[in-house]
């Protein structure tokens, strides 16, 4: 997959902009980073679209930023001259994708049903827009193309929003989801940076799904772990032995001997804990490989460092 492409999934949201205004995309820009979200889709419906790319690009180099309702040739050859570093289209395009292909342009073509997925799939491409999302069969139809599209990833957009970003995050062939709520235009033309901060701050923690799984108990010695695993069944959470650990329910887990953190460890879920790892690796921290446990490739649980307050914390893939 192309490493812009890549470097979208690790992020995992794509705000879809609409500016009328080209001297606010600087502060715009700003406002994104602030919240986690260092990347953008300028969308080519205002004429100020070619000229926010060339601001955002310029001040702001390492920001991933694309042009989106790029219909046509000449619009995806003013994107490239701004400085957009992908392109985004609503429907598939033959000259569009063609063009950018050529031009070594990565390129997300709209796609809704499986003849135009065989369209992509023909040009060699990996990754589509799932457009319009809701109004064309939402997850049920991104679950259903997954079968016989195992290879694509798909960029879902349209009635996407903080209420229904999770269903589409979770799923394994959504490479991102692109959104606008969090950058609607009323908050650009008024210059509501804090306000749009804030949202995508927001949209980013709910694009991880973030929750508690459970707590680690280190116990210092397996009569120890069996004492306390006893007590803890008092509340009503029943104990269940294994080999290393006792656990209470699902919720508190009792090593039979000191593990990672020096007061336990703190499992939490998240969707995609790869997606999870890149953005935590963002606010300082880093992945523990030796603990990395991965399926078909995909990571499933990892351990963070530094510790929190003592406590060792890992990721677990929620099911």
């Amino acid at each position: 997959m192309n490493s812009v492409l890549e470097q979208l999934g690790s992020i995992g949201l794509v705000p879809v902009i609409k500016i009328e205004d080209a001297s606010k995309a600087a502060d715009l820009a700003r406002a994104l980073i602030a919240g986690g979200l260092p990347c953008a889709e300028v969308t080519f419906r205002t004429a100020a679209a070619a000229e926010a790319i060339r601001a955002m690009t310029a001040g702001f180099p390492d920001m991933l930023v694309g042009a989106g309702t790029v219909i046509n040739v000449e619009l995806a050859k003013k994107a490239k001259e701004a400085g957009a570093r992908f392109i985004v289209s609503p429907g598939f395009n033959p000259l569009v994708v063609e063009w950018c292909i050529s031009n070594g342009m990565p390129v997300v073509p709209g796609v809704n049903t499986p003849s135009d997925v065989e369209a992509g799939l023909e040009r060699g491409l990996e990754v589509l827009k799932f457009f319009p999302a809701e109004a064309s069969g939402g997850v049920a139809m991104l679950d259903a193309l997954a079968g016989p599209f195992g290879q694509v990833k798909f960029m879902p957009t349209g009635g996407i929003g903080a209420n229904n970003l999770a269903d589409y995050v979770r799923r394994p062939n959504v490479l991102a989801v692109g959104g606008s709520w969090m950058v609607k235009a009323d908050l650009i033309d008024s210059g509501d940076w804090d306000g749009i901060t804030r949202l995508c701050r927001e949209a980013v923690t709910a694009v991880h799904g973030f929750s508690f799984a459970h707590v680690g108990i280190n116990a210092e010695s397996e009569a120890a772990a069996k004492k306390a695993a006893g007590l803890f069944g008092i509340f009503g959470f029943a104990p269940k032995e294994g080999n290393s650990s006792i656990f209470n329910d699902t919720v508190i887990e009792v090593m039979k001997s000191p593990f990672r953190g020096k007061m336990g460890h703190i499992g939490l879920k998240c969707w995609n804990v790869d997606r999870a790892l890149a953005y935590l690796k963002t606010q300082g921290f880093t992945g523990v490989e030796e603990t990395a446990k991965r399926e078909k490739g995909a990571l499933t649980v990892i351990y963070l460092e530094p510790e929190i307050a003592g406590f060792a914390v890992h990721l677990i893939k929620a099911k």
